[in-house]
């Protein structure tokens, strides 16, 4: 099993468990804290956060605040496919290419789904991900192109 994914299933048997897996994330990468997401779901090829729209994630006009959005993005595609990738290989972000869709008003989900995958030694692959309200309206789309190459033999 993935060392992420067993974190996920350590933590969930505890209260509060979803909070504390997010918590150790935002450790490992400090600068997810900024909006205090919270995992919902993680397996192999999917993976939900949640954002609450609190002042700190606000822009000029009270809505949400798109840097926050894409940072919600970035987090749940990057997760997904570090729970999904084989161990033999890594990925970093190489582009973003973002659709507002609605202004963002209240709490925010972001998900992304991964498709079967035939992974090579070096790739572009196009992660979709999506950020929705609590009405269920899609208010952002996200398409991110990761680049997976072998890891470096240390």
């Amino acid at each position: 099993m993935n060392r992420v994914l067993a974190v996920y299933d350590m933590c969930n048997r505890f209260p509060f468990g979803k909070i504390l897996f997010s918590k150790l994330i935002c450790f490992k990468a400090p600068y997810f804290q900024t909006i205090h997401p919270v995992f919902t779901e993680l397996k192999p090829g999917f993976a939900k956060i949640f954002m609450k729209n609190k002042r700190r994630v606000r822009n000029h006009i009270n809505s949400v605040h798109a840097i926050a959005m894409c940072n919600m993005c970035e987090l749940v595609g990057g997760t997904v496919l570090e729970c999904s990738i084989p161990t033999y290989l890594r990925w970093i972000p190489k582009e973003m290419r973002v659709e507002y869709l609605k202004v963002a008003r209240t709490d925010l989900t972001a998900s992304c789904r991964l498709e079967e995958i035939a992974w090579q030694d070096s790739m572009e692959l196009p992660l979709i991900v999506e950020v929705e309200d609590m009405n269920g309206v899609l208010v952002l789309r996200a398409t991110i192109t990761m680049y997976v190459s072998l890891k470096k033999k240390s």
